[in-house]
């Protein structure tokens, strides 16, 4: 089977840290660009951050600038979200995806639960 599961997501005091992981199984993550994505109540799913295939590449949401670091291990078959810095506003569903774009993507995982509280 071909998907891509998330998880490394929780409960967080404003300031703390997360690391969100992407593992894939039933293809090769090596092969594509993997997005990060987010999904706030009440809000449209939105791009937070993307990877190329090769790790040269990457590409931020201005809200996340300087604060996320996404990076990818290959030969585990992952991509992480390193998430720093938290803020509230950060609370959302997390998923991710091969493409870079929401409109891109054809289906979705379950996603991971952020939330950002103190």
């Amino acid at each position: 089977q071909v998907q891509l599961v998330e998880s490394g997501g929780g409960l967080v005091q404003p300031g703390g840290s997360l690391r969100l992981s992407c593992s894939a199984s039933g293809f090769f993550l090596r092969y594509y660009y993997i997005g990060w994505f987010r999904q706030a109540p009440g809000k449209e799913r939105e791009a937070v951050s993307c990877i190329s295939s090769s790790a040269g590449s990457t590409n931020y949401a201005d809200s996340v600038k300087g604060r996320f670091t996404i990076s990818r291990d290959n030969g585990k078959n992952t991509v992480y979200l390193q998430m720093n810095s938290l803020k509230p506003e950060d609370t959302a569903i997390y998923y991710c995806a091969t493409g870079c774009q929401v409109r891109s993507v054809g289906s979705w995982g379950q996603g991971t639960q952020v939330t950002v509280s103190s």
